[in-house]
């Protein structure tokens, strides 16, 4: 086994937490199940990734199954990225039959017809999801595997999750190897960008149903108040505005699990208006300027704005639509008034 598959095979183990190696080198299959049992995994980790590294070398490992036990670590892991979306369009609606080995077959040959030093990984997941690993080299270096991309591509979807490498210049190959394997016209990013592939699926694929699970606060409890000196009609009125409140957040939120997103850049372009007899403005320019919102999970800090009395309720279409907004940003670009930007998890 060469000794840079060793490393590789090393530091990658060294990345497992020690209470799943065992678990990810069983998802792995290249090492039998008697070979396992040999394994010590309660010795600390870098005895752990020698170990493995042995019983490799007498399998006789190669660069392609370093890269799929780098793909299931990522895979698990895939919050360790940042994730943009890409979505790809065809000239027709026709819908055509999707071959893996096909587009496997396409990818490989469009990639390497203009980069020959490439290492090329596929690997399938049960939800139809095909995960690429591409380690990208120069005419005269071996690929790098230490800065990757990774791909996850839906059959029979326009929709493509890359993390791409440092390597940007590469992007541009790698989007014409997509479209040349899917058999789609051209490709298109979105303004959606997350460390939450989860996330940014649940939009992309309308898997969500706006119906957003929120922490409500706790009411205040006023100390020494005798019920007799309270105002039944206070309590009332209070009680009522709650249940508006929460029912105005149902109607835009609802209950169900929310997308994370961590930021939400805002641009406002709009057109001043004055009365044509004071004539104040010489010139018709619009008035722009850049709006950001960021939180740990925004959507949750949105709903939770009515309630905690920080904003009136409804909140404003523009905020509670921030999802579909970022989904249709690129084909739906409104001219006048706020509309997502883009959203970023840092």
């Amino acid at each position: 086994m060469d000794e840079t598959v060793a490393e590789y095979i090393r530091r990658t183990v060294l990345k497992i937490p020690r209470d799943e190696i065992k678990m990810m080198l069983q998802k792995w299959g290249f090492l039998s199940e008697a070979q396992l049992q040999t394994l010590n995994f309660h010795q600390i980790k870098d005895n752990i990734s020698q170990e493995v590294v042995q019983l490799c070398e007498e399998n006789s490992a190669d660069i392609k199954q370093a890269a799929l036990l780098d793909i299931i670590y990522n895979h698990i892991y895939h919050n360790k990225r940042m994730w943009s979306v890409y979505q790809m369009g065809k000239t027709g609606e026709e819908l055509e039959y999707f071959d893996l080995a096909d587009f496997k077959k396409k990818f490989k040959r469009r990639l390497r017809s203009a980069l020959k030093n490439v290492t090329i990984t596929f690997r399938e997941y049960e939800d139809n999801a095909i995960w690429i690993r591409v380690a990208w080299g120069t005419p005269h270096r071996k690929p790098n595997q230490y800065k990757p991309s990774y791909v996850v591509y839906h059959s029979q979807t326009p929709y493509v999750f890359i993390s791409a490498s440092m390597l940007k210049s590469n992007l541009p190959l790698l989007c014409q190897a997509l479209i040349v394997a899917s058999n789609y016209h051209d490709i298109r990013e979105m303004e959606l960008r997350s460390h939450s592939l989860n996330s940014l699926k649940d939009i992309v694929f309308k898997r969500y149903s706006q119906n957003f699970q929120t922490y409500c606060p706790k009411p205040l409890q006023e100390k020494n108040v005798e019920p007799e000196n309270v105002d039944l009609r206070i309590v009332h009125e209070n009680r009522s505005e709650k249940e508006r409140i929460h029912r105005l957040n149902q109607e835009a939120f609802g209950d169900g699990p929310q997308p994370i997103l961590e930021f939400a850049h805002y641009r406002l372009e709009t057109m001043f208006k004055s009365d044509p007899k004071m004539d104040v403005l010489d010139k018709k320019e619009p008035f722009r300027c850049l709006v950001k919102f960021s939180s740990p999970h925004l959507l949750e800090s949105l709903k939770s704005l009515a309630p905690a009395g920080m904003a009136d309720a409804p909140l404003s279409p523009l905020l509670t639509c921030i999802p579909q907004k970022a989904r249709n940003y690129f084909r739906i670009k409104e001219k006048k008034g706020l509309f997502p930007e883009s959203f970023v998890s840092p």
